[in-house]
């Protein structure tokens, strides 16, 4: 293969310095404990701590007071004491409280990869071959959470990606909305990854009423408990209900925040243990309006839930779980819809792409068609994609991800059929992109991998990253790339 792939010598590294305010939480025996020590101590020594506190902590986050008066407020929630609760709080205990339950989290200290490129909305103040561009990253921090960060950034003619300057206040979203369930929808989801048996299925229909928020529904499973002797199955049950209900959300940041600064980490029970892999897709509907969608995974520390993320603005997003048969790992949205209905690649079996359509873009109950099976020795473990795929005038232009012998990530490249892509019209007999000496070292060794591409000059512009610790870029001529793929 004679293609010219150029690594491009810029590097997305991870900064321990970026850190983000959370609730520290401890049981409510030391809580209680913690807030007596605070109330004993002395007028003066409130005070001093409380200046320290300011004078270390004030000029790394956009509001601490707002954070200690929050986390206040939550730990005041979950006190049973009863002199505690029902005592009247001066504002610098209020403040001191909140700062004890008050913890850093550094979201990117331990790598900063997966990331994937789209073109922004906000295409002013350029100059001619410039495109404005907002990069996402998994970033993973103490624990091994994820979480997605942005970069802004602009490509120049010749290819360079110059990023804009840093935030360092971190920002979590300023207001979370709960969704509003359907009964029908809420239960048919909950089939999918439970079966409660006929018994508990009536208890549960007959307890539900036609539409409910997250907060009902905690209501409706404690009376269902209260009501009912469960077993260890429905003690699980209604876990898996109040586990379902907590994935729906909307969020919105301040306006006053750097792409940079917006962190969206994770919020809901379905997500405790990160959000991994975000595909972000610039997608285009029949009107010509554009949404950012966002496939991901959810992952609790047992279970992984896909979700869709979505955004015009990347200052309001709105989440849900995507349903139906593609509910797996690494599912990507194409662009636009193809002969009325969403399309997406997705991997069901664990070690094969495939393709699968809807009509609506969270329900894909329909038969999924395979694609491609493992074929070559450096896939022979597992195939899946790199992010959406890439509409050319040659077909559907898809980067994929395989793993071959010593658990060696590698990127390739498939093309389908612009009408019906189901059927593959090219593919790549060698590898596009492999680990080189250097990207083989990090957390993860021998991966290079890719969440989204795009085109930018007649090239294609691959964000991808090394060994699960940073992460860079290359690109490649789209039209000698698409002549390999047509002639092979």
């Amino acid at each position: 293969m004679s293609l010219q792939l150029i690594r491009k010598n810029i590097f997305f590294k991870p900064d321990s310095k970026r850190v983000l305010a959370r609730y520290f939480n401890l049981n409510i025996d030391r809580t209680t404990k913690v807030v007596y020590r605070i109330l004993n101590s002395t007028k003066q020594r409130k005070v001093d701590v409380l200046n320290q506190l300011l004078r270390n902590f004030s000029k790394r986050h956009r509001s601490i007071l707002d954070i200690w008066e929050q986390n206040f407020k939550r730990t005041e929630a979950r006190l049973l004491d009863l002199e505690l609760r029902n005592r009247d709080y001066s504002h610098q205990e209020r403040l001191l409280i909140g700062a004890y339950f008050t913890m850093e989290y550094s979201v990117e200290a331990a790598a900063f990869f997966n990331p994937s490129v789209v073109q922004s909305p906000d295409q002013t103040q350029l100059r001619y071959g410039e495109k404005r561009v907002i990069l996402s990253f998994r970033a993973t921090g103490e624990g091994h959470v994820s979480s997605i960060v942005f970069r802004s950034a602009i490509i120049d003619s010749d290819l360079n990606i110059h990023v804009d300057e840093v935030g360092k206040l971190l920002e979590k979203p300023k207001q979370v909305k709960n969704h509003r369930y359907q009964k029908a929808d809420f239960i048919d989801k909950l089939l999918q990854i439970h079966d409660p048996g006929k018994d508990m299925l009536e208890v549960i229909n007959a307890k539900l009423s036609s539409s409910f928020i997250y907060e009902e529904l905690l209501r409706y499973v404690k009376e269902i408990q209260q009501e009912n002797d469960l077993d260890i199955e429905g003690q699980t049950l209604m876990t898996h209900m109040t586990w379902l209900a907590s994935s729906h959300y909307e969020m919105t940041y301040s306006l006053d925040t750097a792409l940079s600064e917006r962190v969206i980490f994770p919020i809901s029970d379905t997500e405790k243990n990160g959000i991994e892999d975000a595909r972000f897709v610039r997608f285009i509907n029949e009107r010509g309006h554009c949404t950012y969608y966002a496939t991901y995974t959810a992952y609790d520390g047992l279970t992984v839930l896909p979700k869709l993320l979505s955004t015009k603005d990347f200052v309001h997003f709105k989440v849900q779980p995507i349903n139906g048969k593609i509910a797996n790992k690494g599912a990507a949205l194409f662009p636009r819809k193809i002969n009325g209905k969403y399309a997406m690649v997705c991997r069901v079996d664990g070690e094969s792409n495939f393709i699968a359509f809807s009509e609506d873009i969270i329900n894909w109950h329909q038969e999924v068609t395979l694609l491609k099976e493992p074929e070559f020795p450096w896939e022979f473990v597992q195939l899946g994609n790199c992010g959406s795929p890439i509409e050319t005038s040659k077909g559907w232009l898809v980067l994929t991800h395989s793993v071959g012998p010593m658990r060696e990530y590698t990127l390739g490249a498939l093309l389908l059929d612009l009408d019906n892509p189901t059927k593959i019209v090219g593919k790549l007999n060698e590898p596009l992109l492999y680990p080189n000496a250097d990207e083989r070292e990090g957390y993860v060794p021998n991966v290079v991998y890719s969440c989204g591409q795009m085109v930018h000059n007649g090239h294609l512009v691959i964000p991808y990253a090394m060994s699960d610790h940073a992460s860079t870029y290359a690109t490649i001529c789209l039209d000698d790339l698409l002549e390999e793929l047509t002639n092979t």
